[in-house]
């Protein structure tokens, strides 16, 4: 039997998904699961968008361009528009998922062999597709102990070599949470400028972001215009995961060519997730505050209660829907396995078992020795779940033999 490549060998599992198979092996055995694994939302997709896709008239199915229907593409500059980015429908590339954008972004800006600057933790998925097409990613790592803020800039520019193409960055951040301020950001555009180097940004939470001062895109920040590609969905602000809609923003000519040549070759992304995305931006302004006010609230209950328990410390999340958080373990990876496959917990009142699906913090970072304390939760679910997760748990952490505490 042929081997398979050195590549499909080293590249590194999802943090997120390599438990499932323990995650399926436990409901098997009638043990209820709370998924914190992963940012699925339980949030309902639009009206607009299921009203879109309930009544498409079409009697073909067909491709679409492959930058995305204009259309679409319209739409998505009102949207932009409202965020104060003002872009033209040729300056958006619709992609299948905010995942093909950062794709595209990478194959278009960089080469094999050049470098890419990131935090860490960062998401894990920028890690496995640079590494998919032989790019390297550095990393500048960040801290639990201050909430996980920008370094220093200092602490960038000892990374920055002769093969640094770009700079990617997540605001507000997975899987952090962390919400980078407007100094941080101009920090970040003037390492981008300072050093020519593309700025990558993934900015697909940025509905989700809890301070009273305004969000900063990337593309706010004057000087660095041709250098900033942005990355968005609608997966996470109208909760269309499965739709698997994308978009890739430049105002960079060129950065646009090459990545159509890429868009060209997978021909079109979807064309029923383009009609649902279009309708979903004219959601009414309440239905995206009904959604903010309630992470706020499942954020809170889940912090507050993470912090409760003794040994275990998570900074407040200020975006997104997430949190890294340090348990009293030897060892994070080994522990997320341990409490679906050995560990149950059947609170009172219920004669249902349950566990809790985490994502190992060591898959946020580019050495796996790194974050082995850290898990990354997702506070997706309603505040019931995530009130019996955290007491699961907080039981589970009770009987660990790893416990370090």
């Amino acid at each position: 039997m042929p081997e398979i490549s050195k590549r499909g060998r080293e590249l590194p599992a999802s943090p997120i998904r390599k438990l499932v198979p323990f995650a399926d092996a436990a409901k098997a055995r009638g043990v209820k699961v709370y998924h914190l694994n992963i940012g699925q939302p339980d949030i309902p997709t639009p009206a607009e968008g299921l009203a879109a896709l309930e009544h498409i008239d079409r009697t073909t199915l067909e491709y679409s361009p492959s930058d995305g229907l204009l259309s679409v593409r319209r739409k998505f500059v009102e949207y932009y528009a409202r965020n104060g980015v003002d872009v033209t429908p040729d300056e958006i590339i619709v992609t299948s998922g905010g995942s093909e954008a950062i794709n595209f972004a990478l194959l278009a800006c960089l080469d094999p062999g050049d470098e890419l600057i990131m935090t860490e933790p960062g998401y894990a998925n920028y890690i496995s597709f640079a590494r998919q097409m032989g790019v390297n990613v550095v990393s500048v790592p960040a801290s639990i102990d201050n909430g996980f803020a920008l370094p220093p800039v200092a602490d960038f520019e000892k990374y920055i070599t002769p093969r640094t193409r770009a700079l990617i960055i997540c605001n507000p951040n997975n899987p952090t949470g962390y919400l980078y301020s407007r100094a941080e950001m101009e920090q970040i555009g003037e390492i981008v400028r300072r050093h020519d180097l593309f700025l990558i940004s993934d900015e697909v939470y940025r509905e989700f972001c809890y301070s009273d001062e305004p969000y900063v895109s990337a593309m706010h920040l004057p000087g660095i215009e041709q250098n900033v590609v942005m990355v968005d969905s609608v997966s996470k602000r109208y909760s269309e995961c499965g739709i698997r809609i994308g978009t890739l923003v430049t105002h960079n000519v060129e950065v646009r060519a090459a990545a159509m040549k890429v868009a060209q070759a997978r021909l079109s992304p979807p064309l029923l997730g383009q009609l649902v995305a279009a309708a979903s931006v004219d959601a009414p302004e309440s239905y995206m505050k009904a959604i903010y006010d309630e992470y706020i609230s499942r954020r809170d209950l889940l912090i507050e209660g993470l912090n409760r328990i003794p040994g275990v410390y998570s900074p407040l999340p200020r975006g997104a829907f997430y949190t890294v958080a340090s348990l009293p373990v030897d060892d994070a990876d080994k522990f997320c396995e341990w409490i679906l496959s050995g560990f149950s917990h059947t609170p009172a009142g219920s004669s249902i078992p349950s566990t809790v699906m985490m994502a190992p913090g060591s898959g946020f970072y580019t050495e796996p020795q790194r974050g082995r304390r850290e898990v990354r939760i997702a506070y997706v679910l309603n505040k019931g779940d995530i009130a019996a997760a955290l007491e699961v748990l907080a039981r589970a952490l009770e009987v660990y033999p790893g416990r370090t505490i």
